[in-house]
């Protein structure tokens, strides 16, 4: 009985890492509230996301305490940044387009991005927008268009509609048929997760 689960545990596994995008990222810049960073975890193991960035300097990463976040915590990777400025052409580097949030002239609707292609989001605290070292970093701005009367979306909600309209463009360009990863690296995420 044990080595059926183990098999199925798997295969599980794999289907799950198959669909993982190695090229679509967040970046949450001092997001403190637990409820919010839960479910912006939640959201990125839903839509395939395999890592997020952390840039915190007037918060803490908060600690995660319920169970499903626990969980979501466990299957996204994350890397703890400290200088801006190389957290970013790092990102530049490896061919991504950076993208934040924000309600400025220059701020486009989010429809009018491609996330088919290497992308990172710059998700900011909702009090403070996005920190003012991150800003002259990072010139393409998004908005998402709303029809009411209130202006934003809690971060958390944000997250979700990004990653899900960056699912649907990577899901017609067929990124989710195949693994973003080359085999060597696939191997070693599924020996990784395995161990989870």
């Amino acid at each position: 009985m044990k080595r059926e689960r183990t098999t199925r545990r798997e295969e599980r596994i794999r289907h799950v890492l198959a669909r993982r995008q190695n090229d679509l990222s967040l970046i949450i810049d001092n997001v403190w509230d637990p409820h919010n960073v839960a479910a912006i975890l939640r959201s990125c193991d839903a839509f395939g996301v395999s890592d997020i960035h952390l840039y915190y300097t007037e918060n803490v990463w908060p600690e995660l305490t319920s169970r499903s976040a626990a969980s979501a915590q466990k299957w996204v990777d994350r890397t703890v940044h400290e200088d801006p400025a190389e957290m970013i052409s790092s990102l530049k580097s490896k061919g991504y387009q950076i993208v934040r949030t924000g309600f400025s002239e220059k701020a486009l609707p989010l429809m009018d991005y491609d996330f088919s292609k290497p992308s990172a989001i710059v998700l900011s605290n909702e009090h403070n927008g996005t920190s003012p070292e991150l800003l002259p970093l990072v010139e393409n701005e998004l908005y998402i268009p709303m029809q009411g009367m209130i202006q934003s979306f809690n971060v958390s909600v944000a997250a979700a509609i990004i990653l899900y309209h960056a699912f649907t463009q990577r899901y017609s360009a067929g990124k989710y048929d195949r693994p973003s990863w080359p085999p060597d690296e696939m191997e070693a995420k599924v020996e990784d997760w395995l161990c989870r």
